[in-house]
């Protein structure tokens, strides 16, 4: 991977960090998302503008069909994401969803593009799922560990259902978008800006079934809309711009290296526990984006 699209990964990782921990922070339910999408297509309207909205003209039909799918997949992966933050803690939620991800959407782009993962591939997307045993499991992957209540068990595995629907999502959004980009030659912030605004109306029928919630529910987490409006468009066109650049198989797995920001700010900032472990499953983490990235 280049220099310059492994240093776009490592930004894009820190922001979408940042933007999950605002999300389990202040996140909501149905009402966030939509608001998230609404904010999006205002805050980043100047700067569609600005790049050429003028492109849309020259779009294929291919790539409005990606666009629609993409926008799909996109919404419900952020309400399975949201779903699980309710259920479970980011540090269990988060590492499942960004793990299984990637694992399938590199097997998709060797499948479907043709891509190559090759010895250092393989061992890199090997160790970005060990490292994501160890910050899951954590001392009870080898049968240690303080036994947990009925409680702490299921919030566990309503975390780990709810990760894995939501990295189900990502492999299909990202090998579509990857197609998109890569292929189709759809520029990055184009496809992620449309993608938002087509996501208002397909989420509008929950606001329909409750219009009074809207509003409180606002209220209570604007910040978080803030932080998710301006921060996850920004990780996603970078991730974008390396996909340009560098393969998906590698792009993909190398970008889940905001684990380990993960793992750091939910141990640091929420108070989540069995931090060593976590720590050092996104350190087996690091380790595999390394050799992804040669």
């Amino acid at each position: 991977m280049p220099a310059h699209a492994l240093a776009l990964v490592l930004c894009a990782a820190l922001l979408h960090a940042v933007w999950n921990l605002a999300a389990k922070t202040w996140g909501g339910g149905p009402h966030f998302v939509l608001a998230c999408s609404a904010g999006v297509s205002v805050l980043w309207l100047p700067a569609v503008l600005w790049v050429g909205v003028a492109e849309l003209p020259q779009w294929p039909g291919a790539a409005w069909l990606c666009l629609v799918a993409s926008a799909a997949m996109h919404l419900a992966y952020f309400n399975c994401l949201l779903a699980g933050y309710r259920a479970s803690d980011l540090t269990v939620v988060y590492p499942i969803a960004r793990g299984s991800g990637p694992l399938l959407s590199a097997v998709a782009a060797v499948l479907l593009l043709g891509e190559h993962l090759g010895t250092a591939g393989t061992l890199g997307l090997a160790g970005v799922v060990g490292g994501i045993l160890l910050i899951t499991m954590g001392p009870r992957l080898i049968g240690r560990g303080v036994p947990q209540d009925a409680t702490a068990a299921t919030r566990r595995r309503h975390g780990l259902y709810w990760g894995a629907a939501t990295g189900t999502l990502i492999a299909g959004y990202t090998v579509v978008d990857g197609y998109a980009v890569k292929v189709l030659a759809v520029s990055p912030l184009l496809l992620d800006y449309f993608g938002n605004v087509l996501r208002v109306p397909l989420q509008l029928p929950v606001l329909l079934r409750d219009p009074q919630g809207f509003m409180p529910e606002l209220r209570r987490t604007w910040k978080g809309v803030l932080a998710v409006a301006a921060l996850s468009p920004l990780a996603y066109i970078l991730v974008l711009l390396a996909v340009r650049e560098a393969p998906l198989s590698r792009v993909a797995p190398a970008r889940e290296v905001s684990m380990l920001f993960a793992a750091l700010l939910g141990g640091q900032l929420l108070g989540e526990g069995e931090r060593g472990w976590r720590l050092a499953g996104a350190a087996l983490i690091g380790a595999g984006v390394a050799a992804l990235a040669l």
